[in-house]
């Protein structure tokens, strides 16, 4: 299905920043890990903590797709497993630094019913052992004994009943079980609401995101569970010098670049007891599966080598490039955005088309060169791609495009270099000093997250903060007068995606952008519909057709807390789902009796809205619940954050309300809806009118 590309001299056209929707990351990725649930990776999160900038916050989840009503026998933690997060901190030393292990245990509590829970009593009532290793592994010392894993949030009769737990509503054993280990590390283990969002269905039906059949787009973790490890831990034990994040030199200081993975491991022996009484292990252990970078194994990872892939540890990773190289310089997605291969067969994926062309010299489809036709090449002087720096690693054969972008954001991450500096400064030379916006180079692992934990955070409630992270860095670091110089600034979104993972980062859609090239174009690479000149602009309509592409789904089911461990409470087992509402849509009967039952419990008094359609185009809808009669504004602020249209404002009494508004006067581009209740505001939605 080959198609002709034509050329085109367009009109120039404004860039605008825009959000847009999210492949589960790594729930059953793999033939041999899917069989095996409970040591099964889902996601790894590592974000500075947005309430508490000194620290950082891990989050690893696993146990994937979990039913909420998934009685009698309910979905926990596994026995006889090591789950593992991994921190690599220096690049002078082999392997990892610092690792944090967690073991659990079960204990019947009352062997004589059928009941989860039955008068305060807990089957299985779950704890765990949780030990660090400062030394890469040589050593543990245990750090917390019997922490406490609150049991499933089956119902309000099992939790707040007397013949239950008899407690106020789920989150007091949610925090009940947050607790601070002796090294200072404050740590939850539990179940949550998997806070990965994602059409399954249509991802899978070859790549049919966002869907072209008819049917919408759905969360396919809507409603579902998780079992999640949660740290929160200071700066001064991540950074290699023990330092806080008050001595860094810059927002940029590579001393502060962190990689971070996770593990399962099993004993390599299993024997099942013939008395009934489970199964013994013993010998060695053996990793089952790991977790970096979201969607590697997923998406990246052909089928035949997944398995492979999750034995070996991110330092093998660059030991393995004759095998597992290709998958990056030329990845099979890129194939779909491709005119020249099968980009017709995959209509979702139509806005992503890579550069072919790029500068009428670059090409960076499979099986092009990319940049390679430079190596040694004087030009690359002073650069990341030159023979004296990394031009080994970023340029290491012909064919083989990717190398030089997709490639070290899941494996090395990106230095502070040119050419991965933006396109702003560079008068149009890729390889010029350009706009610093990332640096979280750690070059001695392979598929880790890297995170450079001296990165301001974006405040969540900030009408900037952008689901696409450092996408929309980039976007700003181009276009907005406030970013214009090649010096180091702190343009909001820089501590998202892929500098690290925050809950709300749209990671399937920042990914198949980076496949189809967004990244090169933010250095310079521009699309093929670039037609140098002097009044050219780089912002064409192949590059907003890309900055405006969308999977379907925007953002997680719920919203996330405010706090640690900031994923939600899990759905409870008595939940009805509203599967064919849209994303973020509990209807109203459900959702309340949902939050008095302690299924939902967010923090009261809240609010807690959704819009729709978004885009919107003439008029939009937006459904609000309230806990607590309150005052509550509701107001459309444009990106400078000046009102547009105040929607509400009233004194309301709990409920949930809907409200219309119209939007035919409004230009196109980026708003925000901005709900405020008793002078304090509580949600931020983005919105674009189409």
């Amino acid at each position: 299905m080959k198609r002709k590309i034509s050329a085109a001299i367009l009109l120039m056209v404004m860039l605008v920043n825009t959000t847009a929707p999210a492949f589960a990351s790594s729930h059953r990725e793999a033939p041999l890990i899917a069989n095996d649930p409970l040591a099964d990776n889902t996601d790894v999160y590592a974000f500075r903590s947005p309430d508490d900038p000194n620290k950082i916050t891990i989050i690893a989840n696993y146990v994937p797709g979990q039913l909420p009503q998934g009685g009698p026998n309910y979905y926990q933690f596994g026995e006889n497993i090591r789950y593992e997060i991994h921190i690599d901190n220096n690049a002078a030393t082999k392997g990892d630094d610092i690792i944090y292990r967690f073991t659990f245990d079960k204990t019947n509590e009352d062997p004589t019913t059928f009941f989860n829970i039955r008068l305060g009593k807990q089957n299985l009532k779950t704890t765990y052992r949780m030990e660090r290793s400062t030394d890469g592994g040589r050593s543990f010392q245990t750090v917390i004994r019997d922490g406490m894993v609150p049991p499933p949030n089956i119902g309000p009769r099992s939790i707040s009943s007397p013949v239950g737990l008899n407690v106020p509503d789920y989150n007091t054993l949610i925090n009940k079980a947050i607790t601070t280990s002796r090294t200072g590390e404050k740590v939850f283990c539990g179940p949550a609401d998997d806070p990965f969002f994602v059409d399954l269905g249509g991802i899978f039906d070859l790549g049919d995101a966002p869907r072209t059949t008819g049917s919408p787009s759905t969360d396919g973790l809507k409603c579902l569970n998780a079992s999640t490890i949660a740290l929160q831990i200071d700066i001064s034990t991540l950074q290699k010098e023990g330092k806080p994040v008050s001595k860094c030199t810059s927002i940029l200081d590579p001393n502060y670049v962190i990689g971070v993975w996770a593990s399962a491991s099993r004993q390599k022996i299993s024997i099942l007891r013939e008395d009934g009484k489970g199964i013994r292990t013993e010998g060695p252990w053996v990793q089952v599966s790991r977790l970096g970078m979201p969607l590697t194994n997923e998406a990246v990872i052909p089928i035949g080598y997944k398995d492979y892939w999750n034995s070996l540890t991110p330092y093998e990773d660059l030991s393995k490039l004759s095998t597992f190289g290709k998958f990056f310089y030329n990845p099979e997605l890129a194939l779909y955005m491709d005119d020249t291969y099968f980009g017709g067969a995959v209509p979702a994926l139509a806005p992503l088309r890579i550069q072919r062309n790029s500068l009428g010299a670059f090409g960076f489809g499979n099986n092009q060169n990319g940049l390679y036709g430079l190596k040694g090449n004087a030009a690359l002087n002073g650069t990341a791609l030159s023979e004296s720096a990394f031009g080994g690693l970023l340029l290491p054969a012909p064919n083989s495009p990717r190398s030089v972008d997709l490639w070290p954001i899941f494996h090395t991450g990106v230095p502070n270099l040119p050419p991965y500096q933006l396109a702003t400064g560079k008068a149009g030379n890729p390889l010029a000093k350009g706009k610093p916006f990332i640096n979280n180079f750690l070059p001695n692992g392979g598929d880790m997250l890297r995170l450079n934990m001296a990165v301001p955070p974006t405040p969540r409630n900030s009408s900037q903060f952008s689901s696409l992270g450092l996408v929309q860095a980039a976007v700003l670091g181009l276009t907005d007068p406030a970013y214009n110089s090649t010096d180091i600034q702190n343009i909001p979104n820089m501590d998202g995606f892929p500098n690290g993972r925050r809950l709300e980062d749209d990671v399937t859609r920042i990914e198949l952008q980076a496949v189809g090239g967004v990244v090169l174009a933010a250095v310079g690479l521009w699309y093929d519909d670039y037609i140098p000149g002097p009044s050219a602009s780089p912002v064409t309509p192949n590059l907003l057709k890309v900055l405006t592409y969308t999977t379907g789904i925007e953002a997680n089911d719920v919203a996330f807390k405010t706090s640690f461990p900031y994923v939600q409470a899990p759905f409870a087992g008595n939940y009805i789902c509203p599967c064919n509402t849209p994303n973020n849509a509990r209807t109203s009967n459900t959702m309340r009796s949902t939050i008095n039952s302690g299924g939902l419990s967010l923090a009261a008094p809240e609010v807690f809205a959704r819009v729709s359609p978004n885009p919107f185009v003439d008029n939009g809808t937006i459904t609000y619940r309230l806990d607590n009669s309150a005052n509550i504004s509701i107001s459309l602020v444009n990106e400078q954050g000046q009102q547009v249209k105040m929607l509400v404002n009233k004194n309301l009494t709990p409920g949930t309300y809907t409200e219309k508004w119209n939007g035919k006067d409004l230009t196109r581009g980026v708003y925000f809806i901005k709900v405020v209740k008793d002078g304090e505001v509580k949600q931020t939605i983005k919105v674009m009118k189409g």
